[in-house]
C-alpha cells in the first residue's frame, strides 16, 4: 500500500513538472521559432552590376526597421562608393537559398563614429525587427546573431550562431605606451560596446544581435570595425566578437527624421 502511494505521488510530481514546462518553454525550445521571426528581417547588403559575374557583390548583412521600409547595418559596410560608370548600384538581397531578388537601396543617414548607416529601400514593406529599449544589457546576456558570413556564391543562406553578452568594454584599449597609439586610436571617441563570445566572419557585419528571450535586437554585430583596435592587442584570431549597442541606431532613426 505504501509502495501505491509513492508511485501516485512520483506520477503526480512528475507530471506537474511537465505540465511547467509545456507553460514555459526553455530557450532551447524557443530558440528555432525565434531565429525564423528574425530572419523575416535579414536582408543582405550588397552592390549589383548586370555585367559581372557574379553580378552581386554581397558585402555584408543589414536588418530592417521602423516601418519596414529602411534597413540598419554598419556604415563600413557600404561606405566604400558605387562605380555609377559601370552601372552599378546599392541593394539589397531579400529571400533564402536560392531563390532571392535585390531590391534598390540608398544610404539615407550615417554615423561613422558608431559604424551605423541606416538605408532606404524600394518595394514593398518588409518585417521589421523588435528593437530593444537601448539600455545596455548585462554580462550573461544570452543572444543570437543572423547574417550571412560567407556571400552569395553558394546562394543566400542565412547562418544563426548563439553565445552571451561576455563584458561590456570600451571600443579601445589603454595602450600601457603612447607611443603605441595612433591618429585613428586617438581621434576616436571612445564608447561602450558589447563584447561577445562568438565568432563572427566579414560577411556577419550588420547583422543583428538579439536577446534570445525577448528577441529584441540589442546591438548590430561588427566584425571588422571594432578589430581595428581592440584586437590590436590580439597576435592571434579569436572567437571574440563585437556589438554596437542598439541605442545608436535609434539616434540615427531619429536624426533621419523617422
Amino acid at each position: 500500500m505504501t509502495y501505491i502511494r509513492l508511485c501516485v505521488v512520483w506520477l503526480a510530481i512528475a507530471a506537474s513538472g511537465a505540465n511547467a514546462a509545456l507553460a514555459h518553454p526553455t530557450i532551447s525550445d524557443s530558440l528555432p521559432n525565434l531565429v525564423q521571426e528574425v530572419r523575416r528581417s535579414i536582408v543582405g547588403i550588397g552592390t549589383f552590376q548586370a555585367l559581372r559575374r557574379p553580378p552581386i557583390d554581397l558585402k555584408g548583412t543589414g536588418f530592417v526597421v521602423h516601418d519596414g521600409r529602411y534597413v540598419a547595418t554598419n556604415y563600413h559596410v557600404v561606405s566604400g562608393g558605387i562605380n555609377v560608370t559601370n552601372m552599378e548600384r546599392l541593394v539589397i538581397i531579400v529571400g533564402n537559398g536560392r531563390n532571392y531578388s535585390d531590391r534598390d537601396a540608398e544610404v539615407i543617414a550615417i554615423d561613422p563614429d558608431h559604424d551605423v548607416a541606416i538605408l532606404k529601400i524600394t518595394g514593398n514593406a518588409l518585417p521589421p525587427a523588435r528593437l530593444g529599449t537601448g539600455g545596455l544589457m548585462p554580462d550573461g546576456t544570452a543572444i543570437a546573431v543572423t547574417g550571412y558570413p560567407i556571400g552569395s556564391v553558394l546562394g543566400v543562406y542565412p547562418v544563426t550562431h548563439s553565445g552571451i553578452i561576455s563584458a561590456i568594454t570600451p571600443i579601445r584599449i589603454p595602450q600601457p605606451d603612447s607611443r603605441l597609439l595612433d591618429a585613428k586610436m586617438i581621434l576616436r571617441n571612445p564608447f561602450d560596446v558589447y563584447q561577445l563570445d562568438l565568432t563572427a566572419f566579414p560577411g556577419n557585419s550588420g547583422s543583428p544581435v538579439y536577446d534570445i528571450t525577448s528577441g529584441r535586437v540589442v546591438g548590430i554585430l561588427n566584425s571588422t570595425f571594432v578589430k581595428e583596435t581592440k584586437e590590436r592587442a590580439l597576435t592571434n584570431p579569436t572567437g571574440i566578437s563585437f556589438a554596437i549597442p542598439v541605442v545608436y541606431i535609434y539616434q540615427l532613426l531619429q536624426k533621419a527624421g523617422l
